[in-house]
């Protein structure tokens, strides 16, 4: 297949605030060392003399999302496809991220799916622009907006349809503790939202792979 770069209509990627600013590795360590202290432990015990350089670690990795661009993920199409117009569906997208509000994990999957407009992307790009999002602070209702909007605007398909399953630890570890509580979002946009046909195909799918 032949590639074809794309020119992005509007980039999404999320502003960090602060991020020209940001506190040193050192600082943060010291942070975290102070919320240790906060709980009531010993951070001078032999358990916990590394864990603040741990942890900082880990937020590099949980959080890695915000040094990426989901636009540029999506910048290679391949335009040699036989002319095929039906629907591109990837379900099950395994993702973990945090809430905003609590810092708790969201542990969940994702469903995308597009018609294609003469042009296709990559199949795993569809993970790594699930897997940016995720790995940023969120509330579920925004991360499924964001891949949603990010999807429609660089590849200007006939539509697309994102929806997002997940637990939620700030519900299933601390407040209420309902453990089998799930959250379902989705966002609809252009055939997927103006054709009930094309979203019950999409819903139809989605159910079998289950």
């Amino acid at each position: 297949m032949s590639s074809k770069k794309t020119s992005p209509v509007a980039p999404h990627k999320a502003s960090h605030a602060g991020a020209d600013n940001r506190p040193s590795r050192s600082e943060a360590e010291s942070a975290v060392r102070i919320l240790l202290g906060w709980t009531g432990d010993d951070v001078t015990r032999e358990g916990l003399q590394d864990t603040p350089a741990r942890v900082v670690r880990a937020y590099e990795e949980y959080f890695s999302g915000y040094n990426k661009d989901p636009v540029k993920i999506l910048s290679t199409t391949f335009s040699e496809v036989e002319g095929y117009d039906e629907m591109v569906v990837l379900t099950n997208i395994q993702f973990v991220s945090h809430c905003e509000h609590h810092m708790a994990p969201i542990i969940g999957k994702a469903h995308v799916a597009y018609l294609p407009n003469k042009r296709v992307v990559g199949i795993s790009k569809l993970a790594r622009l699930v897997e940016i999002f995720a790995k940023r602070l969120q509330i579920q209702e925004k991360m499924t907006a964001q891949i949603a909007d990010t999807l429609q605007d660089v590849l200007q398909p006939q539509g697309v349809a994102v929806m997002i399953e997940a637990s939620h630890g700030c519900m299933t570890m601390r407040g209420v503790h309902k453990h089998e509580a799930n959250l379902v979002t989705s966002r609809m946009l252009g055939a997927f939202r103006n054709d009930p046909s094309t979203r019950r195909e999409f819903l139809s799918i989605i159910e079998r792979k289950k």
